[in-house]
């Protein structure tokens, strides 16, 4: 698998997406999808997928979303799962039904060259939040689209209405330093966080019929299986992983035990609930 072409801006994303970001994501693919099921749930309520109809997954990932996508426009219908990490694609291919109508592309959305109009419907669950110009990313994605065409996707609201994120790495600050600030329009998890901002890119991008549905929502990090296994997540995936990326083990430890507390006053039986809060934008392509 050869490497894609890159818009010179989303070098570094690519870089991490293909090392230890990418790696993590493929370590924990199984866990991580039982994670996020509630997302995917309520986003492929949204999107209103139809047999027969042809679909990108943008930022498939380990393409658990792919697969679904698949399975819905069944044997008349295609999906193409379109990433910039070889590695979550490889997990990707290895979990795809051969069964069903579906491609896996490693490219950079910003300037893969989409066949024009071959898609009803553009999909992203968290896919969408790292490009370095998201509205080129978006007009050159709403190539794909054929008339009447529509993009619906998932991306996280403000951080402190996620504090299934925030409260773990807010228990690690006490013990390491703080990750440099990210500004709010920079590539990342949360830079889709603020409506305005979201619904100005897609306009430049030449989408109309714009929508932000607002959506709350509980994740268990533990996915059933307790503290532990709660604890294992938050240090796994996300910015609490960046923050420990070169601490000692006897660090880690500390850190870890500082979650396990702020996690134990939130335990249910097997289960972690932390609120977490989505955008779901919708938009048509004229």
């Amino acid at each position: 698998m050869g490497s894609p072409v890159v818009h010179d801006r989303n070098v570094d994303q690519m870089e991490y997406w293909n090392g230890p970001g990418g790696r993590r994501w493929v370590d924990r693919q199984s866990i991580q999808d039982v994670v996020l099921a509630p997302v995917s749930e309520i986003l492929l309520d949204r999107a209103e997928v139809a047999a027969g109809e042809g679909v990108i997954d943008i930022g498939c990932g380990c393409g658990a979303t792919t697969v679904e996508l698949a399975r819905r426009v069944g044997p008349t219908g295609h999906v193409v799962g379109l990433d910039i990490s070889a590695p979550m694609l490889a997990r990707a291919r290895e979990l795809a039904p051969p069964s069903l109508s579906l491609e896996l592309v490693l490219a950079d959305a910003t300037v893969h060259r989409f066949e024009p109009a071959c898609a009803d419907l553009l999909f992203s669950r968290f896919g969408v939040m790292f490009f370095a110009d998201p509205a080129i990313s978006f007009g050159n994605m709403r190539k794909a689209l054929r008339r009447n065409g529509r993009v619906v996707f998932a991306c996280w609201r403000e951080p402190r209405k996620n504090p299934w994120v925030i409260l773990p790495l807010q228990e690690a600050y006490k013990h390491v330093p703080r990750l440099p600030e990210v500004g709010p329009d920079d590539p990342g998890p949360f830079s889709f966080a603020r409506e305005v901002r979201v619904r100005r890119i897609l306009s430049e991008a030449g989408f109309s019929s714009i929508a932000m549905e607002a959506v709350d929502l509980t994740l268990d990090l533990a996915v059933g299986r307790g503290l532990d296994a709660a604890v294992e997540g938050a240090l796994e995936i996300g910015p609490v992983s960046r923050a420990l990326e070169g601490q000692p083990p006897e660090l880690r430890a500390e850190i870890a035990s500082s979650i396990r507390t702020a996690f134990a006053s939130l335990r249910k039986g097997e289960t972690i609930p932390l609120d977490a809060s989505i955008w779901i934008a919708s938009a048509a392509s004229p």
